[in-house]
């Protein structure tokens, strides 16, 4: 009885470590990879998508994963990911430039009690042809010499400091006080579709209007000193977006917006 009890105590032990397991970056970076297989691919049977409580969202709206962005293979020309260990999501910016219908995807990907192995959501902003600013190959070129390499301890930022920067940017449209919060950086790059601003920290709004940005969902990524945030850009009209930052050494060092 005792060995019984013994190995009873053992076996519900290692259930419990399993249960409790840390959501690893190693897990979300090879799960963001299956989903960049699936966009070449332009299918999802190399998806290991949760049996129950999956939601596939496009465009801000629920939709069939079967009938959407996922169901024709794209030529990728670029792909980065990014990985939250702390909300177990990852995001991923996708260009492809050169099919016959071009995209701009801005993914992010979240897991169920931090199994890496399981997809709950997949949640996709998909800028084409007739999206705002939307020049795929332009894009590109402006992207694909930007620096996303990891940072150096001491120049990454903290979470706190990603999170408050994400929100002050889409706060500029409603709080006059919200560009002078941000710490531009004076070799700071904005991509907006495929309009370049160099640096970042000129010709900003600064309030105006009375909706704010909301709907918001975050992927932060310390490492990388990314912040990613897809919303709701209700300030100028209900629009799909995606918005991340870069911050490096307590500056903001690029910006990227898909909207559709």
């Amino acid at each position: 009885m005792g060995a019984f009890l013994l190995t009873l105590t053992t076996i519900l032990g290692g259930a419990a470590t399993l249960a409790s397991a840390d959501c690893t970056r190693e897990g979300l970076l090879a799960a963001a990879n299956s989903y960049v297989a699936a966009v070449t691919a332009g299918k999802i049977d190399g998806l290991n998508l949760a049996t129950t409580n999956f939601t596939y969202q496009e465009n801000n709206k629920k939709a069939d994963i079967k009938k959407g962005v996922l169901s024709q293979p794209l030529k990728i020309d670029l792909n980065r990911s990014t990985a939250d260990t702390v909300a177990c999501a990852s995001y991923t910016m996708i260009i492809s430039s050169t099919g016959a219908k071009p995209y701009v995807l801005a993914a992010q990907l979240r897991h169920p009690g931090n199994d890496t192995t399981v997809i709950s959501t997949i949640d996709i902003i998909a800028a084409t042809t007739g999206s705002l600013f939307f020049n795929a190959k332009q894009t590109l070129g402006y992207i694909q010499k930007e620096d996303w390499g990891t940072l150096a301890p001491e120049n990454r930022p903290s979470r706190e400091l990603l999170k408050k920067v994400g929100d002050a940017y889409l706060d500029m449209w409603t709080d006059a006080k919200a560009a002078d919060t941000i710490p531009w950086g004076t070799q700071c790059e904005r991509v907006e579709g495929s309009a370049l601003t160099r640096p970042c920290g000129g010709s900003l709004p600064h309030g105006g209007s009375t909706k704010p940005n909301g709907n918001r969902r975050y992927v932060i990524d310390e490492t990388v000193g990314s912040v990613d945030v897809l919303c709701s850009f209700d300030s100028l009209g209900n629009y799909p977006d995606s918005h991340e930052v870069r911050v490096e050494a307590g500056k903001v060092k690029y910006v990227h917006t898909i909207t559709v």
